[in-house]
């Protein structure tokens, strides 16, 4: 369970050039590549997106199920903007859990040294 939550505060590096999202900030050092990993990006339009491709509604799941059987270490780190609402993401994250991906990060941007939470 710790290692979830160390997961949860560690950056990724920003795979997905061109999809304007606005990461919160955090402190958090940052990961090298990381061998299968798969990014999920949630823009400002709740438009859900894996690797760059935009994914249909309700579609997420198997697609998810089908890329964790191709590979079973895959690692999901979830670059959504801060503006989405807290549920709509708990949603993504519920349905990455329930394609059976246990390995789940969320991308921050580092955070000034001097602001507070």
């Amino acid at each position: 369970m710790l290692v979830l939550l160390i997961v949860f505060m560690i950056s990724a590096p920003l795979m997905q050039q061109g999809i304007q999202v606005d990461l919160p900030k955090a402190n958090a050092p940052t990961l090298n590549e990381i061998p299968d990993q798969l990014v999920l990006v949630v823009d400002k339009a709740k438009r859900v997106l894996i690797n760059g491709n935009a994914v249909a509604s309700g579609s997420l799941r198997n697609r998810l199920v089908a890329m964790s059987k191709a590979k079973p270490e895959i690692q999901v780190f979830i670059q959504a903007d801060q503006n989405i609402p807290y549920g709509f993401i708990a949603q993504v994250m519920a349905e990455v859990k329930q394609a059976g991906i246990t390995r789940v990060g969320l991308v921050t941007e580092a955070q000034d040294s001097n602001s507070r939470l």
